[in-house]
């Protein structure tokens, strides 16, 4: 009785709204956003209750194409369900007619151990068990471009934070920024970025679930209404070879009832000790990690010394070339503590339930982080690197996908079904494109993200 009135209040909202299809969202092991859409009128109960059915296989798809990998154990036999949570609807200003909700794949009314989002509710469940909650939010950089017969072009020729950028892509970004708020997706800050056609616009924290689903609805609505305008978006790490690359930082924060746990004035940096052993957890595992933060061939073309990227593993306070960052607060200790060794060539669900599991390694360890940093750690020598425990991280996914294979914490973390469909997608992609030049790689992968 109570999901009978649960969907009739749904659909008279959705009616209300004028609301023709419903997207059932997913997003895959190569980072695509994918969905199937219910049109209103047959949405009845089996779609409301049991959602759409997808092939098995679509968890062992590359970004290069629409064909399963056989080592990732799929086939074009199985299907499980993409059952949509309800909680997550939201009519999308910028689609009239359609509306969107996230998808769980479930198995025999089970969770399916393939599914993504399930993999970072299962590190927020192990976070719960030590007493811990995570917030989080995703910081996006993108471009703005123009296609043209020679090419994809900047859609400007601006500098950092400059207020002519601001003008002249004034009504896209307030576009952008209404259709987010409308999503009840708080946007915090935007400005322009370094490269030519750059943006930056900041989500507002808040929990971790809920931030990656936000990172999926941000991607989705950027796209939507730069095409809108006769732009093209794309948050590729890696578009142009002498202009700044494209992050998407994922910042932290730890909570117990109710308070952050951060902030601790006698400690390093502000930080309590149990912050700094997540911090030192991450920092541990990052190599590995670095398979799911920045998991495509394209992502270490960005990760290199000098450019703010994350490209040494240490980290420090307001140092914006350490992996870690550590935002000062003007008003007292820090809050949170930035990631930057990621890209929205991530899917958002496994790159922040990995870094939560390694984060969570580091506290049941009482792992003890490096001394933090106050200069440029590509200014020191190897000598000087290796005397303060900093370390140059993988320079390219092959390196990335080696560490995971050997790392135990995060494979158990990933779940044997998981990890596997996940490796072979990464591999094969690592095989395909792994000496592909730049521009081959941005032809090809400048739409997917």
């Amino acid at each position: 009785m109570a999901g009978n009135i649960k969907f009739k209040k749904v659909k008279k909202t959705l009616e209300q709204a004028g609301i023709k299809f419903v997207r059932i969202l997913w997003c895959d092991n190569a980072n695509i956003i994918r969905g199937k859409a219910v049109h209103l009128d047959l949405l009845g109960h089996d779609y409301f209750n049991y959602g759409v059915g997808i092939s098995m296989g679509q968890q062992g798809v590359p970004v290069m194409y629409d064909a399963v990998i056989p080592e990732t154990g799929l086939s074009p036999v199985g299907e499980v369900r993409l059952v949509p949570d309800w909680s997550t609807l939201k009519i999308l200003p910028h689609a009239p007619g359609h509306a969107r909700v996230m998808g769980n794949m479930v198995l025999k009314v089970e969770p399916w151990a393939m599914c993504p989002r399930n993999f970072l509710m299962r590190a927020l469940a192990a976070a719960k068990s030590q007493g811990l909650s995570v917030k989080a939010a995703f910081e996006n950089e993108f471009y703005l471009l123009r296609q043209t017969t020679e090419g994809l072009k900047p859609a400007d020729e601006t500098l950092f934070a400059s207020t002519q950028a601001m003008d002249l892509h004034r009504e896209v970004i307030n576009e952008i920024a209404d259709s987010l708020i409308a999503q009840g997706i708080p946007v915090e800050q935007y400005y322009p970025e370094s490269g030519s056609g750059q943006q930056e616009i900041s989500m507002r924290y808040t929990d971790a679930l809920a931030a990656a689903d936000w990172q999926i609805a941000f991607r989705e609505t950027v796209r939507a209404i730069a095409h809108q305008h006769d732009l093209a978006a794309s948050f590729l790490p890696k578009i142009f070879p002498d202009t700044a690359g494209s992050g998407c930082h994922i910042h932290f924060s730890l909570w117990q009832n109710g308070e952050n746990l951060l902030p601790d004035k006698q400690g390093i940096c502000g930080l309590s000790q149990t912050a700094r052993e997540f911090i030192a957890g991450i920092l541990h595992h990052l190599p590995s990690l670095m398979a799911l933060t920045t998991p495509s061939v394209n992502s270490y073309r960005r990760l290199l010394p000098h450019c703010w990227s994350g490209a040494f593993r240490c980290w420090g306070l307001d140092n914006r070339e350490a992996t870690v960052r550590i935002p000062s607060n003007p008003s007292g200790c820090p809050t949170h503590f930035e990631l930057k060794t990621v890209d929205a060539s991530a899917n958002p669900y496994l790159a922040l339930g990995a870094a939560i599991a390694a984060g969570l390694d580091g506290v049941e360890r009482s792992l003890e982080a490096p001394n933090p940093i106050n200069i440029d750690p590509g200014n020191l020598s190897e000598e000087e690197r290796t005397a303060q425990e900093i370390e140059r991280l993988p320079s390219n996914l092959g390196e990335a996908i080696a560490h995971l294979q050997e790392n135990d914490v995060l494979i158990q973390a990933l779940n044997p079904e998981l990890f596997q469909a996940f490796l072979a997608v990464r591999q094969a992609e690592w095989s395909a494109m792994k000496d592909w030049e730049l521009e081959r790689e941005v032809k090809t992968l400048w739409a997917r993200y």
